[in-house]
């Protein structure tokens, strides 16, 4: 069967090791699905911080990460020395994030990166959201034609007609998700295809320094 992997990021990985309790290797996560379901390609949608880099939302579908992390190391070298170290700070772990995307890609991932935009609730607090449902969305109803399952990487709700669309034409549709945070009816539709992902801990957790 072909196979084609959606990871929505931001619904699942969340808050990195603070959120799941245990940090993922995302290498082990990319050969166990090709070894047990023998996926052939793999969509990863997620956010970065861009710091003012030209970005062309018409042009682009994604965030040149190769082009970011040059932009992001000229800022970093251009600020060292200076008094600024709270955003010199702040720049080096988005850099640091950027090098962990590179990574991703080596390891064999197609990212969808949108940039992360700050916004401002009723209440006066500060939200950052990067916006990707609509993205993996799209891909995954374009993709349709080109694959027989589908597995798919999150809790969201929001999915639930993508998917149902995905069925209706006769694919087959796994998810993978957090059981604490995957939507009732995420896990309804999927039903016996369902795998809660703390199940897989010891196959993909991260080895400790």
């Amino acid at each position: 069967m072909r196979t084609v992997v959606f990871i929505d990021a931001a619904n699942l990985f969340y808050g990195g090791r603070k959120s799941l309790g245990w940090s993922v290797d995302y290498q082990k996560l990319h050969a166990y699905l090709v070894r047990r379901y023998q996926a052939t390609h793999f969509y990863y949608f997620g956010g970065v911080d861009i710091h003012h880099f030209p970005f062309d939302y018409i042009a682009n579908h994604t965030v040149p990460i190769h082009n970011l992390e040059r932009y992001l190391a000229e800022i970093i070298a251009e600020k060292t020395g200076t008094q600024d170290n709270e955003n010199i700070a702040l720049l080096t772990r988005h850099h640091s994030r950027v090098r962990f995307y590179k990574k991703l890609e080596s390891f064999g991932y197609t990212l969808i990166l949108k940039p992360v935009k700050t916004h401002t609730d009723a209440e006066g607090n500060q939200l950052r959201k990067a916006n990707c449902d609509v993205d993996m969305t799209l891909y995954m109803a374009t993709e349709k034609d080109s694959l027989d399952r589908a597995i798919v990487l999150t809790g969201d709700g929001d999915f639930l007609p993508a998917l149902k669309h995905l069925r209706k034409h006769g694919k087959e549709v796994l998810v993978l998700s957090r059981g604490s945070r995957t939507a009732r009816e995420i896990r309804h539709f999927a039903g016996e295809h369902f795998t809660d992902f703390e199940y897989l801990r010891e196959l993909l957790k991260q080895n400790e320094a």
